[in-house]
């Protein structure tokens, strides 16, 4: 049955190496199971069901990549857009949590509808690609404003803004400790050296006397709270319009460099760097945004950490079904998701931040006119508290600079429009 469904001589493996495999995949990515119900818990959302949420939809997606396109590509909900989803949607814009789950709905549909049509490939071209690396070290230096805050590092300061805290309180000291494990962990490919950091630091907080210990395990939590809590009707509102967008397009790029990505170190693209499947992996992705969004989680996306279960040989969908069935087993760890205090998995936000941040690497830096918009993007974000407004801050400054610099031959139609109704949102609302 197992060769039938994922054709497992046609690639190259067996079934012990990809159950390996998505083991592996799993301890990389099984952080998001202690910093998922930690940020959109400050939404006011129940963290239990968040947990829940996490780990179904994190099963979920994976069971639909494994078995619709085939690939080695576990999903869980994304970092990045799960902070856009609490900071800048709820915290930041005054929306209820509901109404944030309805515009993640709303536009994984959206997400649904371009990878039916094909239209997504038009549209990634449209974006110039380092626009998009912007928009990705935009996200991490987001991210990373936000771990260093819940860590206690950055603090309010009346006269700067933002000034440095107390690195002298146990919070930020255990933080530090943390993130330095993790580059140690990654620097000699420990498996899941996030996963270890998060849970040394808070059995550490816990031996300290800084947290409390909630036990280890227990039947799941209830998923009510949060299941089909959705305002789609609330999400309709005219002011949402570019946060729907907004988490339509950091998901669209985000899933097209990670399949990509991925595929390639898997050997799973042609010599022309065609990607067979593409169109299903697409589909499975903007379904599983659609199941998290009625479970009660913010965008479920593809995760790049699926690329250590390829190294470890995954090739195949059974990599990700082994995911699944990890992420289903992990619901019985609710206890312990419920101890992390959200100053350990401050240091996992940051190393997801330098991660992100590394696209910038393949800007052309002598080039004021790309130069300009992607430092704009990338630095909106965290000073804005908004990723939103950082990516209609970059469409603009794109379009302005190749006009004004007499380029405006290197534009498209698509971009052109996009900053138009970026100026537009942006002074009406």
């Amino acid at each position: 049955m197992l060769e039938r469904l994922f054709q497992l001589q046609a690639h190259n493996t067996n079934v012990r190496t990809e159950v390996l495999a998505g083991v592996t995949t799993f301890l990389t990515m099984a952080y998001i199971l202690f910093v998922n119900p930690s940020i959109l818990g400050e939404t006011g959302m129940d963290k239990g069901a968040v947990f829940v949420a996490t780990c179904l939809a994190a099963a979920f997606g994976s069971v639909v990549m494994g078995l619709i396109a085939n690939y080695p590509i576990a999903l869980a909900p994304g970092m990045g857009l799960n902070a856009f989803f609490t900071y800048t949607v709820v915290l930041g814009m005054g929306h209820t949590w509901q109404v944030a789950l309805g515009a993640v709905f709303l536009s994984a549909c959206l997400f649904f509808l371009l990878s039916i049509f094909k239209i997504r490939e038009w549209i990634i071209n449209s974006i110039p690609l380092e626009l998009r690396s912007a928009i990705a070290a935009g996200i991490g230096l987001f991210l990373a404003l936000i771990a260093l805050q819940n860590a206690g590092i950055v603090a309010a300061n009346p006269a700067t803004m933002v000034g440095l805290g107390n690195l002298a309180s146990p919070q930020a000291i255990l933080a530090i400790l943390g993130f330095f494990l993790i580059i140690g962990l990654e620097a000699l490919r420990v498996t899941g050296a996030v996963l270890i950091s998060i849970l040394v630091v808070t059995g550490l907080s816990i031996l300290l006397g800084v947290s409390q210990f909630g036990g280890l395990v227990s039947m799941p939590p209830s998923l009510a709270p949060t299941f089909l809590q959705l305002d789609i009707a609330g999400a309709l509102d005219v002011g949402l319009i570019s946060v729907i967008f907004a988490f339509l397009f950091v998901d669209l790029f985000d899933n097209s460099g990670t399949l990509i990505a991925v595929a390639k170190k898997a050997g799973l693209m042609r010599k022309d760097g065609h990607l067979p499947k593409m169109g299903r992996a697409l589909i499975a992705d903007s379904t599983a945004a659609l199941g998290g969004s009625l479970l009660g989680t913010s965008t479920t996306t593809s995760y790049i950490e699926s690329a250590a279960g390829v190294s470890a040989g995954g090739r195949t969908g059974l990599t990700a079904i082994v995911t699944a069935v990890l992420f289903l087993l992990a619901l019985f760890f609710a206890p312990l998701a419920g101890s992390v205090p959200a100053f350990a998995t401050a240091p996992a936000l940051l190393f997801v931040a330098v991660l992100m941040a590394s696209g910038m690497a393949e800007i052309e830096w002598d080039d004021i006119t790309v130069a300009a918009p992607v430092v704009v993007t990338a630095l909106a974000m965290p000073l804005t508290y908004s990723i939103a407004t950082g990516i209609a801050f970059g469409f603009i400054t794109w379009v302005a600079a190749k006009t004004l610099a007499g380029r405006f031959r290197e534009l498209n139609g698509m971009l052109v429009a996009l900053a138009i109704f970026c100026v537009i949102k942006l002074s009406l609302f």
